[in-house]
């Protein structure tokens, strides 16, 4: 689940990084090439579907990260400790040893 997350991130990060180097602030980038006053789509429809896309990739980006927060394989203490346990052994040198009393 969690590396199904991680892709998902980097692909709205991907896409994301796009819809953000497409659109220019001055009113250029992919708006500029619509400026034909009988195009279906004009400059100011492109940009609102840029800005709007951009808002929801950063929204699906945000809930992913903390989605991936959530998701993110955890071990107890227990189950590293007692495997450290088992295979760490320590030799009992004869001077240790006491006798019964």
């Amino acid at each position: 689940m969690y590396n199904f997350i991680v892709i998902l991130i980097l692909i709205v990060s991907v896409l994301l990084a796009i819809v953000v180097l497409v659109q220019n602030s001055k009113g250029g980038g992919l708006a500029a090439n619509f400026q034909a006053p009988t195009q279906v789509m004009g400059v100011r429809q492109t940009a609102d579907f840029l800005e709007k896309a951009t808002w929801w990739l950063a929204i699906i980006l945000v809930v992913l990260s903390l989605a991936a927060t959530i998701a993110i394989p955890r071990h107890t203490g227990e189950e590293s400790l007692s495997t450290n346990v088992s295979t760490v052994e320590t030799p009992v040198s004869p001077v240790q040893q006491t006798p019964a009393e």
